[in-house]
Formats: structure tokens, C-alpha cells, sequence
């Protein structure tokens, strides 16, 4: 017991020992700064949690007024290539600079992985790629300036101005991709914005740093000096900078003991080299081709070809003596004689077309094409666009619509392929093609045992704001989508043989969307309808 008291007391004596600590004023006195500290944490704190909610208040709120005015107002506001660029750029880059931060210290919340997962039907990196893909397409293919472009302005349709950060950031890619040409064509741009904005979106010197070397790599290396001694000058330890300023340098003097060797050899200055040679879009051969450039040209709405027998051309009414056509003939005109090319008017009503989207939008899937020397279908950077196939008993108008192509054309449907449903998103484009199977072709359609491709259908589901058109390359002729109306022509003459003035194509959609419809009727279950011919050219 008196060994337990003993402990007991020796046990009290360390515990006040050990509480010395606070035991006198001035240690008293430390504490309460540390809690002032601490209080002035806390408010800290606070000040930048309610800075940060301040912060996500105004997302929500600019996220809010997106998608109600977009919903409640112009539903294709994202039609338009620039906003859908602008779009596709606010959830990948965007998000990730001002939006994703202010989530990183609360990435458990439950509202975190509510917005994670509604991330899912976001565009992501790859939609933004394909978003400047497209705008580049067209920018090339309308001849679209790049200033005009910046302000939002298609033609005579508007859409959000850009800035210097979205210019940026087109050119930022396009140079990731080696395309020097539209690098310098967007930097340029963002460097004449940035100039202009109070609160800049993109450092100037940034800018500098990727239009430089763009310069330089499409032959223009005094600018590209230019440039990267005005980047040293704002970043005088840029390593690289410093070493490109050294080769331009030396190249310039090469460039200038040439000129003056020449010049003692009593030599001419070469004057071969082209004004523009520093801004001209660089082409592969394809795209050099006349056929390419006449793509090109009738999509702008241009006229290529000079047709003598334009005054033959006639609108009609047609029944084919077709029962149901008697009750409701075809509204025919003639766009070309020989390839005969008519358009059909009014063929598919609107009640018509919305059932025929409403099953096809969830079969979408990315098209394909017939590899000539597989005969498999695959998908192809020259067709941009998803589609969908529908059968006969899907619904009942697809059973109407398919009837309705068999009466007009007076050809069988038994053997036709499915009919098609297409829909060409930003910039979709089906680059020239036949739709037929050329004879060296042998594997095309061998898996559907119902011969060539003997004609085409082409319905139109909605106008198109501005490209968008069908265009025939060896005839030089354009068809315009106009709703509801329909394009036939035949691919094959009576003799089977191909028919190569069809060659066409599907230019890329400017503003708005596009949906087709695609009806390949075959060969096989023909042969008494449309008989053959001793006539090759008939």
C-alpha cells in the first residue's frame, strides 16, 4: 500500500512536471496567438472556398443560360461550325483550365460524380479534334477567310466571335499535326486579337513561339527572325528561341552569298518563285487533280461545265400507268439527260421523314464504304458522316417508302440493300466516288449475291443552310438538298457496264444538318423490267 501511494505521488509530480508547459502567462500567451493563427487559416479559407463557390456560381449560372437559350431558341445553334467548335473547345480544354480545378480538393462529393458522369455525353478531346478537322475542311473548301471566321461570320450567318485563346488553340493543333500552313493562317489571327483584349486570353509570346518556327517551316525565314528575335525579347533565356534566331541567321546568309555569287556571274536573279508561295494551301496530288478542284468548285456553287442541252430539260408529272400513281403522280424534273439524272418532289412527307429519324438516331453508327478489294465494308477519312440501316418490317413507312421508290422507278425492291439513313454532322462529306463496282472490282456486293449496283435513290431529308450539296464531277452538275424531294439516276447501262459520268459526291455540310436517305437498288430481280441492251451506250 505504501509502495502504491508512493507511485501514486510519484506519478502526480511527472504530470505537473509535464504541464510546466502552460503554466505560466507567457506560454499562455503564445497559445492565444496560435489560435489567432489559426483563426486567420480558417478565414482564409473560408475567403478562398467562397472565392472558388463564387467561381462555380458563375459556371453554373453561364451553363444554365447555354443550354436554356440553346434548347428553348435555335436548336441548330450548334449547327453552325464555329459554335460547334466553340462548344467542343468549353468541355475539353476550357473545362479542364476553369472548371476541373475548383473540384480537385472535393473529388469524393457526390456532385463530383454526378458531373463525372454526365461528362459522358460531353464532347471530349477527339470531338474537339474532329471539330477543327471539319472547320479546316471547310474553311479550304468555301474559301472561308480566316478574319471573317474569327468574328463568326459564315457568309451572311453569324455565330460567337472568337478570341485570341480560340485562335490559338485551332493553330495550337493544326501544328501538333505538322499543318504549318493553317498554323500561321490562326496564329496570325490570335496575334492581331491579343493586341486588342484587356484581359488577354493567350500570352503573347506564346503566339510568337509556334508562328515563328511555322514561318520557318514553310520557307519564310526572314519573318521567322523577325518573330524570334521579338520573342527573345520578351523571354531572353529561351533556349530554343536562342538557337533558332543562330540557324535563321546562318540560312539568311547563305541565302545572301547565293544572290551575290550570282551576281558576279553576271547571273540573273531567279524570279520563278510565286508572291504568295509562303501562304498557299499545300495540296497532295489527288487534291491537285482536276477532278479534286472541280469538287471543290461546285460545292461553292460555282459553274464548271457549260451544258449545250439545257433547253431539252423537262419538269412532268409521271404514273407510269401505276395505280397508286394515277391517284398521286410524281413530280419529275430533269436535271441531265445522258446520265439521265432527274429530282423527284415531294416524295417523302415531314410526318414521313420524323419517323424515319426517330428510328434511325439511336442505330447511328459511324458509315462505312465497300473496300474494293476486300468487298468489306469499312469506315474512311473521304466519308465523314454516321448512318444507319432500317429494314422493311421495321416500321410501316419504311414499308411505304420503299413502295413508293419501286413504283416511281418501276424497278424491284426484292433485291435492293436496306435502305440507308445518313446524317452529316460538322463538315460530313463523302469525297468523289461511284456507286457502283467497277469490273476490276470483283469481291464489291459478292456477299449480297444480287449484282451491281444498277441505280440510285437519294432522298432528302432537310434543307441544309449552306453546303451540303450532290455533286456530279464529270458533268459538272449540283443538286441542292431540298426536303422531302428525291435524286435518281441510273449506274449501270442496259448493257451492265458502268456508267462514269455518275461519279459524285456529297460536299461537306457549311451550316446545318443534313439527314439522306440512300436507296441502291441492284441488278438481280431487274431483268424484265429494264432488259438488257445490244446497245452499249443505252
Amino acid at each position: 500500500m505504501k509502495l502504491w501511494v508512493t507511485c501514486l505521488a510519484f506519478a502526480c509530480v511527472a504530470t505537473l512536471a509535464s504541464a510546466e508547459l502552460f503554466s505560466s502567462m507567457a506560454h499562455l500567451e503564445t497559445a492565444l496567438y496560435a489560435e489567432r493563427d489559426i483563426a486567420v487559416a480558417i478565414q482564409d479559407y473560408i475567403h478562398e472556398e467562397e472565392k472558388r463557390l463564387d467561381k462555380l456560381k458563375k459556371i453554373a449560372s453561364d451553363f444554365a443560360d447555354h443550354s436554356e437559350a440553346a434548347l428553348a431558341g435555335d436548336k441548330n445553334l450548334l449547327a453552325n461550325p464555329i459554335n460547334a467548335y466553340l462548344y467542343m473547345k468549353r468541355f475539353t480544354l476550357d473545362w479542364d483550365k476553369e472548371v476541373a480545378p475548383n473540384f480537385q480538393s472535393d473529388s469524393e462529393s457526390a456532385v463530383h460524380k454526378k458531373i463525372e458522369e454526365l461528362k459522358g455525353y460531353l464532347p471530349n478531346y477527339d470531338d474537339l479534334r474532329g471539330a477543327v478537322t471539319a472547320l479546316l475542311r471547310l474553311q479550304d473548301t468555301y474559301q472561308l477567310d480566316t478574319n471573317q471566321l474569327a468574328q463568326g461570320r459564315i457568309r451572311s450567318m453569324m455565330a460567337k466571335q472568337m478570341s485570341a485563346s480560340d485562335c490559338f488553340e485551332i493553330g495550337k493543333m493544326t501544328y501538333n499535326n505538322d499543318d504549318y500552313y493553317h498554323t500561321t493562317l490562326w496564329m496570325e489571327k490570335a496575334m492581331n486579337l491579343v493586341a486588342l483584349e484587356k484581359n488577354r486570353t493567350v500570352q503573347r509570346m506564346d503566339i510568337l513561339d509556334y508562328l515563328a518556327f511555322s514561318l520557318y517551316k514553310q520557307g519564310n525565314v526572314e519573318r521567322a527572325l523577325v518573330l524570334t528575335n521579338e520573342l527573345l525579347a520578351l523571354l531572353p533565356h529561351h533556349t530554343r528561341a536562342q538557337n533558332n534566331r543562330k540557324y535563321y541567321e546562318k540560312l539568311l546568309e547563305e541565302q545572301r552569298r547565293k544572290q551575290y555569287r550570282r551576281g558576279e556571274d553576271g547571273g540573273e536573279e531567279d524570279k520563278t518563285e510565286e508572291p504568295n508561295k509562303y501562304t498557299e494551301r499545300p495540296l497532295d496530288e489527288y487534291r491537285k487533280s482536276d477532278e479534286f478542284q472541280t469538287y471543290e468548285s461546285l460545292c461553292r456553287g460555282e459553274d464548271t461545265h457549260d451544258y449545250k442541252l439545257k433547253h431539252k430539260l423537262k419538269c412532268r408529272y409521271v404514273h407510269k400507268n401505276n395505280p397508286r400513281l394515277l391517284l398521286k403522280p410524281a413530280k419529275e424534273e430533269e436535271v441531265y439527260l445522258n446520265p439521265w439524272i432527274v429530282i423527284y418532289h415531294d416524295v417523302v412527307s415531314d410526318k414521313e421523314i420524323d419517323t424515319i429519324k426517330r428510328i434511325a438516331t439511336p442505330l447511328l453508327s459511324r458509315a462505312t464504304v465497300h473496300n474494293p478489294r476486300t468487298g468489306k465494308l469499312e469506315t474512311a477519312e473521304y466519308r465523314v458522316s454516321k448512318s444507319a440501316w432500317l429494314k422493311d418490317g421495321d416500321d410501316p413507312v419504311i414499308h411505304n417508302v420503299n413502295n413508293r421508290i419501286s413504283d416511281i422507278t418501276g424497278l424491284s425492291m426484292a433485291t435492293a440493300e436496306e435502305l440507308q439513313i445518313a446524317n452529316y454532322g460538322l463538315g460530313g462529306q463523302y469525297e468523289p466516288h461511284f456507286d457502283f463496282a467497277r469490273r476490276e472490282e470483283t469481291e464489291a456486293f459478292r456477299d449480297l449475291g444480287s449484282g451491281n449496283r444498277i441505280a440510285t435513290w437519294l432522298t432528302y431529308m432537310t434543307n441544309v443552310d449552306a453546303g451540303g450539296a450532290t455533286v456530279f464531277t464529270h458533268i459538272g452538275v449540283k443538286l441542292f438538298p431540298i426536303k422531302g424531294a428525291a435524286a435518281f439516276w441510273y449506274n449501270l447501262y442496259r448493257s451492265g457496264d458502268g456508267i462514269f459520268d455518275t461519279r459524285h459526291a456529297a460536299c461537306p455540310v457549311l451550316v446545318g444538318q443534313k439527314w439522306v436517305s440512300n436507296k441502291w437498288i441492284h441488278e438481280r430481280g431487274q431483268e424484265f423490267r429494264r432488259p438488257c441492251s445490244v446497245n452499249m451506250d443505252e
